[in-house]
């Protein structure tokens, strides 16, 4: 008979902590895009470096708000920059995130101050906000746009290592939790990651083309072709590294699977074996590759492009949600099971997900406004 603990009815961990790495992993492939054009000289993905290095600047704005909601007093989480615990697991995303968050501001001013010195030169109030944004310093030359660009590619190479740390960080934290047999696994960080880097690719792709399609403009196909190589690739590398963590507890046998194993089937069934895996990862898997492997018309092959670059966005969250949420439906006791089902109007309900989810993209249709996001961008003809 199942037994869970009184405690234990009731999931801790709940919408916004499946939000949270979800964000964050929006933010480290993004900017791994971006460093691929500007450390790796990947000349391809130019069409789309300057608006994965906006993207991952608007996303990590946001990736600290579903902690926020989460918190009960969201004030004190100042308190970990005020008085600072170096020991302390938790603590280390308020650094981890200052640091990045400074990286990618200095970045953006360096790429992106040739547009920001066009506009400063116009009249009304974006111009004035330009301005400020360049400390009242409208000089360029040759010499400037150097020097510009080695800092920015000196930059790009240092966010590299801090986008890693970011989401590791967090899959750090529940890979460390001993006492939870879904977490306790040293591959936790890896497996997130590279999933990060695959919703990352995914939301460049799937932004992009809806974008370009809005405004009537013709797809960059070598980009899109590029971009549709890395996704695949590491799409493949994400989900077997989940696939084998599953695989090397059952295979051991260890006292953990036999209670692994009934959550599975039991609680996790549809959202992890059906939904995770055999809908949201084979077919993209199979949209991606055949869309790498053969030449097909530019059409058809944006069409699955996008499709599957949508379904990898679901099922990096699939990932997030039968992590976070499905980790606490194990009692303590390793006798029985809790359920959970999300609200949608409460304070961490659906809504409140969704909302936080949407005003980032809303923030890069602004900033798109004071500079131009898609400088390559061509109309069709």
């Amino acid at each position: 008979m199942d037994f869970v603990f009184p405690n234990e009815l009731n999931v801790t961990w709940t919408v916004m902590i499946v939000l949270y790495p979800y964000i964050t992993g929006l933010v480290a492939g993004a900017f791994i895009v971006s460093s691929l054009y500007h450390v790796f000289s990947r000349t391809e993905l130019k069409a789309v470096a300057r608006f994965s290095l906006a993207s991952a600047f608007v996303f990590l704005l946001f990736a600290p708000l579903p902690l926020l909601m989460h918190l009960g007093q969201p004030q004190r989480a100042f308190n970990i920059m005020i008085t600072p615990n170096f020991a302390s697991a938790m603590a280390g995303f308020g650094f981890i995130y200052t640091a990045y968050l400074l990286v990618l501001v200095l970045e953006i001013w360096f790429v992106m101050r040739s547009s920001f010195i066009e506009r400063a030169r116009c009249r009304g109030g974006v111009a004035a906000l330009c301005r400020l944004i360049l400390l009242g310093n409208l000089h360029e030359d040759e010499g400037t746009r150097r020097a510009d660009h080695k800092i920015a590619r000196f930059l790009a190479g240092v966010g590299i290592p801090l986008a890693c740390l970011l989401h590791g960080y967090v899959g750090f934290l529940f890979g460390s939790l001993k006492a939870n047999p879904w977490w306790s696994t040293p591959l936790m960080f890896v497996i997130f990651i590279f999933s990060a880097i695959v919703s990352g690719i995914a939301v460049l792709i799937f932004h992009y083309m809806v974008v370009a399609r809005l405004n009537g403009w013709k797809l960059d196909q070598p980009c899109i072709r590029s971009l549709t190589g890395y996704l695949w690739g590491f799409m493949i590398i994400a989900v077997a590294l989940e696939l084998l963590e599953v695989l090397s507890i059952a295979y051991k046998q260890t006292e953990e699977w036999e209670v692994l194993g009934m959550l599975i089937r039991r609680k996790l069934w549809i959202s992890y074996v059906i939904l995770q895996y055999l809908v949201f990862s084979l077919i993209p898997f199979l949209l991606l590759g055949i869309n790498t492997l053969f030449k097909l018309r530019d059409r058809l092959a944006n069409a699955m492009i996008w499709i599957a670059a949508t379904m990898l966005l679901v099922q990096v969250l699939l990932m997030r949600w039968n992590v976070v949420v499905g980790g606490q439906l194990v009692s303590k006791s390793m006798r029985g099971f809790t359920d959970y089902l999300p609200g949608v109007w409460e304070k961490e309900g659906l809504a409140v997900a969704a909302a936080i989810f949407t005003l980032p993209f809303c923030i890069l249709w602004l900033f798109n406004k004071i500079v131009p996001l898609f400088p390559e961008a061509k109309p069709r003809t």
